[in-house]
């Protein structure tokens, strides 16, 4: 789900209250069966101004359920949202950030990473692939994008992986696929930046 130029990966244990009026957009990876629901604006007690990550398991993730069937009465309906409204509730969430630097040689660089995350080449390979040193680009990383260059593509595997791991991937394989030699160096990263394991990010709600 994605919102301006935020994006939220969401596991069948997680939702995202959008205020209304917010335009955004929705993609999928593989098969997936999702729900939505249209709430009326006046019947909303929460005042909620920005898109929140909310937890979708157990009672909630039933009444999400219940409240997305088209021909629900009027009344169930009514006291359906009653109780959603007192279970909703917002869940922390990590950022992953991956800005892009401004200078033409560090963006190049940028944009071969994002197209292939698995490209472990080192500052010095990538400078003679866009014609500057590693000392410059190294420089143009932190000052353009907040975070040092190993951070960056760090952050440019997470996001590419959580899709991945969204969609049901192990973690072997996806560790692979985004460029890792090793699960446990995957997880490691994982635990780093986001705080936790995948299996227990995708595990809580």
């Amino acid at each position: 789900m994605s919102v301006d130029r935020a994006t939220w990966v969401l596991p069948p244990s997680r939702a995202l209250w959008i205020p209304a009026g917010v335009p955004h957009a929705v993609a999928t990876a593989g098969a997936t069966r999702m729900l939505s629901l249209y709430l009326e604006p006046a019947r909303c007690p929460l005042r909620w101004e920005a898109p929140t990550v909310v937890g979708a398991r157990g009672l909630l993730g039933e009444l999400i359920a219940r409240l997305a069937l088209h021909d629900l009465a009027p009344g169930p309906r009514a006291r359906a949202e009653a109780v959603l409204w007192d279970l909703l509730a917002p869940l922390p969430v990590t950022t992953l950030s991956t800005p892009m630097p401004t200078d033409e040689r560090a963006r190049r660089v940028a944009e071969a990473l994002q197209a292939d995350v698995t490209d472990g080449r080192a500052l010095a390979a990538w400078g003679r692939a866009v014609g500057a040193s590693s000392r410059t680009l190294a420089r143009l990383f932190r000052a353009e994008t907040g975070m040092g260059f190993e951070r960056w593509r760090t952050n440019a595997r997470l996001a590419a992986a959580l899709p991945l791991l969204a969609s049901g991937g192990s973690v072997n394989a996806v560790s692979r696929r985004v460029g890792y030699a090793t699960a446990s160096a995957f997880v490691a990263a994982f635990r780093r930046e986001i705080g936790t394991t995948p299996a227990e990010y995708f595990r809580s709600a």
